[in-house]
């Protein structure tokens, strides 16, 4: 069935196209910090314990709009590790970091998330796509705030 919303076929494909790359490096992010919080150890635990929840938690569920934000622009959402790996800028442990470097990881996981919002408002803009531009707005505001208060834990 044709889709008519407003947005050309060639603006709402590459609005998708951004947006997967968006939802790609949300999951993995997810991922990663779920991971950390179950694996984190030392003296900082419980502070991290609890902070990597309320982030993973925040992840998952920035989840679902992003990838309904595809699907109403009549494109389907990636379907699995193999099609996050391919869109995503973030990369996955190969083993179990320390607590501090975890929290650095997260400060690059979290920025790499922003520089994929900042790519995917130029397709919104030319599609005059107002409802990404808020999903991305909404985006940015949480993972500038959250890496600007994981950078403030590594501060001597």
């Amino acid at each position: 069935m044709k889709i008519n919303i407003g947005i050309p076929e060639e603006e709402r494909s590459a609005i998708s196209e951004s947006l997967k790359k968006l939802l790609a490096d949300t999951y993995t992010l997810y991922q990663k910090t779920h991971s950390y919080h179950w694996n984190v150890t030392g003296p900082m635990f419980q502070t991290l314990h609890l902070l990597f929840m309320t982030q993973y938690t925040e992840l998952w569920n920035a989840i679902d709009p992003i990838a309904e934000r595809i699907r109403s622009l009549g494109y389907y959402a990636p379907m699995g590790g193999w099609e996050f790996a391919k869109y995503s800028s973030i990369s996955e442990d190969k083993e179990v970091p320390k607590a501090k470097e975890m929290i650095q990881n997260l400060v690059a996981g979290n920025e790499a998330v922003i520089r994929t919002a900042r790519a995917a408002y130029a397709p919104a803009e030319k599609g005059n796509d107002q409802a990404t531009l808020d999903l991305l707005t909404q985006r940015l505001d949480i993972h500038e705030k959250t890496a600007w208060m994981l950078r403030s834990l590594l501060e001597e």
